[in-house]
């Protein structure tokens, strides 16, 4: 090579033959590599699975993924962010340092503000069941019930503000306009009981969740996975018949606008708009009969209604939460696939009043909202064990993001605390009594086994035998899905 073009190639690399050969070596064994591994299964592409949907028949029931373990959801969220620290996650070092500043907290400034001191739970704590686990005396029943219950202490969100927080929990994104955990299970699996919505949200007797129908929104997917959303002391509205209508003339007046209906739609087959719009009408006449008689709880006998305390005179809001965990109950074990009953809800000035947003007077509205949560959730988990419910029926209980342990400067209440907070489990095929994760030694920070949202959802869409890598709608050019693109099945939690 000459002299000019020598320099022309300074710094650059070239193979010798040697290292080429070498290069070729290797080469060849990673082919070799991924052609077994590809042969075994072990790299195949996860492609998405989009269910085939009948539009005249949405809800029917759909197979699932791989053999499931539940085939209902029940999810019990606590609007407001319910502190870790005075129900379930007990943290002895908080005790002993009440009133001390927290090490490394110095100057911290969290969602209201300045933080104050580290301050123990109003409540103490108490071992529960034969496990031992320590439980607040906030929610003595639900304690009681220790033994049947996994817990994760290590929860973590993406969001320290209440709208964005119950969207993430609900949704898996904290913008409005991305499909509820109910949809997306709907969507997949449709239904067992056609003369019910696959979906109901019971909202609390004070009002919806700070994000409202987000919560159970369908976002992009198709309208007719929305969460149907009444409790018992608001049924449906416009399902009575009107007033001078007997009940022959109202299922014959239906009886012939459904021959109708299909009439037309056999005119126009491919048409599925019409399909589906034909199928819910037909959804609401069949509500029209069955949904009266699954909230009307004067069939529930008094030993139930005092199991669940809807009896009770002394406590008006515990009694009217009470009966929406029985109607939870009973629409469960009508087969209703997916039901959320929401504990706590939104009023604009009522800070910490409906819900358990306790930022300012946390023993005081703690103490109003703990009864009201604890006799009737436990009174409806004994329920469902007692009915065999809980063999195929996934129970989770959730809240936006947790409290912090210290109290806010000028107040006596906890700041918003994304950095880690509980959740439980309970039902088919989760391990119990078992804890995973944890928070440091104040409840602060999920430090060991930290979990997301993601991995919560991921782990109950396994149980109902989903693939949460898998499930997916094509949207505006994405596979989306319930846990977007994270996510990994919690298998310790599994039985």
């Amino acid at each position: 090579m000459r002299g000019s073009q020598s320099a022309r190639l300074v710094g650059h690399h070239f193979l010798d033959r040697r290292g080429f050969l070498q290069h070729s070596v290797h080469a060849a064994s990673a082919v070799g590599l991924l052609a077994t591994l590809s042969a075994d299964g072990d790299l195949q592409a996860a492609e998405p699975i989009r269910p085939q949907i009948d539009p005249g028949k949405p809800f029917a029931a759909r197979p699932t993924h791989h053999r499931p373990v539940a085939k209902r959801l029940l999810v019990i969220f606590c609007s407001g962010a319910c502190s870790q620290i005075d129900t379930f996650d007990h943290k002895p070092e908080l005790i002993r340092r009440h009133g001390q500043p927290m090490p490394g907290g110095e100057g911290l400034v969290t969602f209201q503000g300045e933080q104050g001191a580290l301050t123990k739970s109003p409540w103490a704590f108490r071992p529960r069941g034969q496990s031992g686990k320590m439980i607040s005396d906030l929610v003595p029943r639900i304690g009681e019930l220790a033994d049947d219950l996994c817990f994760l202490h290590g929860m973590t969100s993406k969001t320290n503000t209440h709208g964005p927080g119950e969207n993430f929990m609900s949704t898996g994104f904290t913008l409005d306009g991305f499909p509820s955990v109910g949809s997306w299970v709907t969507y997949a699996l449709g239904s067992e009981n056609q003369n019910l919505p696959a979906f109901v949200a019971i909202p609390d007797p004070r009002g919806t969740p700070q994000s409202s129908v987000n919560n159970w929104g369908p976002g992009f997917l198709p309208a007719a996975f929305q969460g149907t959303a009444f409790n018992a002391a608001q049924p449906i509205l416009n399902l009575d018949r009107p007033v001078g209508i007997s009940k022959l003339s109202d299922r014959r007046a239906r009886e012939t606008l459904s021959r109708l209906n299909h009439i037309h739609l056999e005119r126009y087959g491919g048409d599925t708009e019409l399909a589906a719009r034909i199928s819910s009408y037909e959804l609401a006449a069949k509500m029209q009969l069955t949904v009266p008689g699954i909230s009307d709880l004067t069939s529930e006998s008094v030993e139930t209604l005092e199991l669940y305390g809807a009896n009770d005179n002394q406590n008006p809001m515990k009694a009217k939460f009470a009966r929406n965990c029985i109607l939870a109950r009973r629409l469960l074990e009508n087969d209703v696939r997916v039901v959320q009953l929401y504990n706590g809800a939104y009023q604009t000035g009522g800070e910490g009043v409906s819900n358990w947003d306790g930022h300012k007077q946390l023993e005081k509205q703690y103490s109003i909202h703990g009864p009201v949560l604890d006799q009737p959730v436990a009174g409806l988990l004994r329920d469902l064990k007692q009915r065999g419910l809980m063999d195929d029926t996934i129970v989770m209980w959730c809240t936006e993001f947790g409290r912090m342990p210290t109290f806010q400067k000028g107040a006596s209440g906890r700041d918003h605390n994304p950095a880690g907070f509980t959740c439980w489990l309970t039902g088919a095929g989760v391990k119990t009594p078992y804890s995973f994760g944890a928070t440091d030694e104040f409840g602060y920070r999920a430090v060991e086994k930290a979990t997301t949202v993601y991995d919560l959802y991921a782990t109950v869409l396994h149980l109902l035998g989903l693939n949460h890598e898998r499930l997916s709608f094509y949207h505006n050019g994405i596979e989306r899905r319930l846990t977007d693109v994270h996510g990994h099945v919690i298998r310790d939690v599994l039985a």
